[in-house]
């Protein structure tokens, strides 16, 4: 008799088919024009659906959707992640929340060693011991949102180093829960002195919300000018929901974030005072720049330095580069 969650799973097909999409420029976004996406059939492992599932079981785990948790069960779509950040022997990686261990697994493998931060205790405790024959795996037991993971990564960092391999950055890979995706971004962009790279898989939406918005639209909003002021960002692949246990409502997307070194970053005299301006103007997204950054300086100073920068007095927003947002901030916030 089959144990009553494995009961309830549906049965592992033969193949899955993922979609693979070239990154558009944003013109052709905003012409409306079309790509025919490649499409790669890519057997499924039972590696990673029984594991997965007999994991689950021998704990009498059910996914539990506070935590948003989504079990990937394709092995091939974990090795596609590692294939996509390029895991060498001696990278250490950070990921988050490893769930039963199938990408943990395939990082493993790969030759890096992992810090992986589970929220979950009892999850936690099953990755610790499905992987405790091996010394490359740090687990920790927190919440991500909370935890001070630099003087981790520093650690692991030095300790590569001392043994004469080559880990001056870290990388993370990971699946993470998509009700806390924008907020996992919003941490780990910043850390281009820690991380070289940034490789998640998200919900298809937010993937193409962060990497594709286009001016002029209602998709286009402060993250997007967040993202691309850390990183470069590319969509690399659409997975779909048929892939996952449960299986979500949304389709998913693996996003790679190349992050910038502060050097790299475009130059504005404060950082803070220039997401501070960003996020006073899209609080009043349909209002002209001249009446929402009304705190910062005049409306007269604001059309002229809107002029300077080539710009209309009437300009909105989402008609603003990240560029011009830059320009725009070095002339009207004295800081």
């Amino acid at each position: 008799m089959p144990s009553l969650l494995l009961y309830h799973l549906p049965p592992t097909p033969l193949s899955t088919t993922i979609k693979i999409r070239s990154h558009p420029k944003p013109s052709s976004l905003v012409q409306g024009s079309t790509q025919t996406p490649l499409c790669i059939t890519c057997a499924r492992s039972q590696d990673d659906y029984h594991a997965t599932l007999d994991a689950l079981n021998s704990k009498g785990r059910t996914p539990r959707k506070s935590l948003g948790q989504h079990y990937m069960l394709n092995s091939s779509i974990n090795e596609q992640l590692a294939d996509t950040a390029d895991i060498r022997d001696g990278d250490v990686i950070l990921e988050i929340g490893p769930g039963t261990g199938s990408l943990t697994n395939v990082l493993l493998d790969a030759g890096a060693t992992v810090l992986a931060i589970e929220k979950d205790a009892h999850m936690a405790a099953l990755v610790r011991e499905r992987f405790a024959d091996t010394d490359r795996l740090k687990v920790l037991q927190e919440d991500f949102m909370k935890c001070h993971i630099r003087p981790h990564l520093f650690s692991l960092l030095q300790s590569k180093k001392a043994m004469n391999k080559e880990s001056r950055y870290a990388k993370v890979v990971s699946n993470i829960p998509f009700n806390i995706s924008t907020d996992v971004v919003k941490i780990l962009l910043p850390m281009g002195d820690i991380f070289s790279e940034v490789v998640l898989l998200l919900q298809d939406e937010t993937a193409l919300r962060l990497v594709e918005a286009s001016l002029r639209t209602h998709e286009y909003r402060p993250i997007n000018i967040f993202v691309n002021f850390y990183s470069d960002p590319e969509y690399k692949f659409k997975v779909p929901r048929t892939n996952f246990f449960p299986q979500p409502n949304v389709d998913a997307a693996v996003v790679v974030f190349k992050l910038k070194q502060a050097v790299d970053y475009p130059p504005v005299s404060s950082i803070k005072s220039f997401f501070s301006m960003v996020n006073s103007a899209f609080n009043g997204k349909r209002k002209m720049l001249r009446r929402s950054l009304q705190h910062i300086c005049t409306s007269i100073e604001i059309e002229e330095a809107l002029r300077n920068v080539g710009l209309p007095a009437t300009s909105r927003p989402e008609e603003l580069t990240l560029d011009d947002f830059v320009r725009l901030h070095n002339l009207i916030v004295k800081t």
